[in-house]
């Protein structure tokens, strides 16, 4: 699931439609009682064949649990996915459904699709998983399709490895008001919703009987949160007013007001600082009013109330309101953490292989959980004990070079740290803190000075972002994991055991960053890439487009996506209410 970027150059005497179609064609059964789901073989051999296969529970069809699905040797386990929804979705183009930019169906795969294209036989059920039993190792399940009444339409599950990928669910702080009048966009029913309200404000502001300030409260949409999807979505929704709408409804065009509403002091604060500086400067220029140092108290069905340090307390009058504000925990993650004592924190919490910190057989990936990558200075005397071979009690270059490759595998943010400061190996960093001047053949150090030039190590550990990328790279390599489980248990290929002898099986998990998107409206976007690259502007807009049509999960989505754009480019986007 690497994102490969390429960029590409245009004619300038060429058109716009020509530019664009040359960057999109370079991107070129549920019910019954409570029961024990089991086994579908009438054959007595396959039976034997698959009872002697480990048994796997994969739940969740998002990035993470598609990516790990798409990448599994099915014949090495008994596979058995759960999913409250058959198909994937490609959330970052959401915020383009909801203005009809791309239709709902060209972002979604059916998972019976991606799964079938294996080759092997394995069980898909659509259902919810209310309760994971971590001793028992069972998950229980109840069927969305079923009513669900005297528990018609629940299950149990078995498994030997348990594979979350359940996602995050929407968080909204408690604010009142918020679940009851605000719109969603984590999923495609959300789009389609706020697609229907857009066009219902319009319409209703357009009735004969409401007066100016009425029509003005209809056209208010408020978007809450100044991350990627709400500032995507804003300028969506700006293009959509300003190419399309305005067309249709030319006598209420100057009452549409769009605000973006940020409790930081700017927008996209994951972004480099150049990028949300030009966001906002942009939005500004584009009519769009973008609030900063905000937070939203309160949320009525005809007002929000929002609160500034330096004006107090303000409320205004909104048509449309869209919450997307953060990411909180779902109750099924909520009843694990608290069987397993992790209830204090945020989300589950796994070791650098991705799994689940106190269970055993259980892995969590993408929203649901947060690596908690090991300290170097918790390992400290272990590292010192492992790389004093000659029990000397100090260490030479030569020692610590020799384990130097193991402890950068193990604990990535040591080679973070040193590039940071611009070294080249650990051999610098000793020198630096023993004052400079040690002639690299002399140099030895105690574990006292190890501890002084190994302190501010850690403080290149951060918690990986909640996005795609990530999770589809957590996928990937967890199903490479289990493909080769086998082979790595007689020669593991990982990092050494300081504290035992031998080898981990695998290499920890570690997130590649390919670069990371802002499209701004107005054919503008802006990119941030590897390398301290920053691209603002048309050319980063087909650089999205190309990227965007390459990573879509098939060669029919990916058609369809293409033809969506073009269709728009002719034709504009459609504005019936459906």
């Amino acid at each position: 699931m690497r994102m490969r970027l390429s960029a590409y150059s245009f004619d300038g005497a060429a058109s716009p439609f020509s530019r664009l179609v040359l960057a999109l064609a370079a991107a070129a059964s549920s019910g019954g009682i409570v029961a024990y789901a089991g086994s579908k073989f009438d054959n007595t051999a396959e039976q034997t064949q698959v009872a002697q296969k480990k048994k796997m529970v994969v739940l969740g069809t998002g990035w993470a649990g598609t990516a790990f699905l798409k990448n599994l040797d099915y014949s090495l386990y008994d596979v058995k996915v759960i999913s409250p929804r058959n198909y994937f979705t490609f959330t970052p183009l959401l915020p383009s459904v909801t203005c009809g930019t791309v239709e709902p169906r060209s972002i979604v795969e059916p998972i019976r699709k991606i799964i079938g294209k294996k080759g092997e036989e394995i069980d898909y059920w659509e259902a919810d998983c209310y309760k994971i039993n971590t001793v028992g190792k069972k998950v229980l399940c109840r069927s969305k399709i079923g009513t669900n009444l005297d528990g018609t339409g629940e299950f149990v599950v078995d498994y030997d490895y348990l594979v979350i990928a359940v996602g995050a669910q929407v968080n909204t702080f408690n604010t009142p008001g918020v679940m009851e009048h605000c719109h969603f966009l984590k999923e495609i029913e959300d789009a389609r919703r706020i697609r229907r309200s857009v066009i219902d404000c319009f319409e209703k502001a357009s009735l004969p009987y409401l007066d100016e300030e009425e029509r003005k409260k209809n056209l208010h949409f408020v978007i809450v949160g100044g991350g990627p999807t709400g500032v995507e979505f804003a300028a969506e929704l700006h293009d959509f007013v300003a190419e399309d709408l305005t067309k249709l409804y030319p006598a209420i065009q100057d009452l549409v007001k769009i605000s973006v509403i940020q409790s930081g002091e700017h927008i996209l604060t994951m972004f480099d600082q150049r990028i949300a500086e030009f966001a906002e400067a942009k939005f500004q220029r584009d009519g769009i009013d973008v609030r900063t140092g905000y937070r939203v108290v309160k949320i009525s069905d005809n007002s929000i109330t929002m609160k500034c340090k330096s004006t107090g307390e303000t409320s205004e009058p909104y048509g449309m309101a869209v919450w997307s504000a953060g990411v909180g925990t779902r109750p099924v993650i909520v009843d694990v953490m608290k069987q397993i004592g992790q209830e204090n924190r945020r989300v589950l919490t796994t070791d650098e292989w991705l799994r689940v910190c106190g269970c055993d057989g259980i892995y969590a990936i993408g929203d649901c959980a947060t690596i908690s990558q090991r300290k170097v200075m918790e390992d400290i005397s272990a590292i010192f004990k492992f790389a004093d071979k000659d029990n000397s009690g100090t260490l030479t270059v030569k020692e610590i070079q020799d384990i130097f490759e193991d402890l950068c595998i193990r604990y990535p943010q040591l080679e973070l740290y040193l590039k940071s400061k611009h070294m080249s190996d650990i051999a610098d960093l000793i020198r630096d803190a023993k004052g400079g001047d040690v002639e690299k053949g002399s140099m030895q150090l105690d574990i006292d000075e190890l501890k002084i030039a190994l302190a501010h190590v850690d403080s290149q550990v951060k918690s990986l972002p909640a996005t795609a990328q990530v999770a589809a790279q957590q996928g990937q390599y967890l199903a490479q994991c289990f493909n080769s489980m086998r082979d790595c248990e007689e020669h593991p290929t990982g990092p050494l055991r300081l504290r035992d002898s031998g080898r981990h099986r695998f290499r920890p998990f570690q997130y590649k960053h390919f670069g990371q998107f802002a499209p701004l409206g107005g054919e503008q976007a802006a990119a941030e890439l590897p390398g301290d690259w920053i691209s603002i502007g048309h050319g980063s807009q087909w650089l999205w487009y190309s990227v965007y049509a390459s990573k879509q999960v098939s060669w029919r989505t990916r058609v369809l996506v293409i033809s969506d754009w073009l269709r728009r480019f002719i034709f504009g986007r459609d504005t019936s209410c459906i």
